[in-house]
């Protein structure tokens, strides 16, 4: 038995700022060098990957890519310092917050002589 935890940073207005789906199309544009290729892999058109990425970069006001067209050696899409800061700030986050759950979770829970939930492995309903 587990607790699970989604994390995601909303604005004011509760828009989606960022989570782990912004942060899945940075690390394959990373992997890649394609917002292109990095779209494909997460089963997403090109036009919404691109999307998500404009509309972070207006709300942190700088840029996350650079893309240099052509066919050389140096061509494609890179990630800045920024997007990579912000990618690693937000694992740190999520892995705190989730390793937190889980220890409360811990000791609400299961730590107790009177067990609250009893863990079974094959429920049936």
């Amino acid at each position: 038995m587990e607790v699970r935890v989604k994390v995601w940073i909303e604005d004011e207005n509760r828009n989606l700022i960022f989570g782990s789906g912004k942060t899945e199309i940075l690390k394959y544009i990373e992997q890649t060098g394609s917002i292109a290729k990095a779209a494909k892999l997460l089963d997403m058109n090109y036009k919404k990957a691109w999307s998500h990425i404009k509309i972070l970069e207006e709300l942190i006001e700088d840029d996350l890519v650079l893309t240099k067209k052509g066919q050389a050696q140096d061509s494609g899409t890179k990630l800045t310092k920024k997007a990579q800061e912000l990618m690693q700030l937000y694992k740190t986050l999520d892995e705190d917050i989730k390793e937190y759950s889980t220890k409360r979770f811990k000791e609400l829970f299961l730590d107790k002589e009177s067990l609250v939930i009893k863990e079974t492995n094959n429920v049936q309903a």
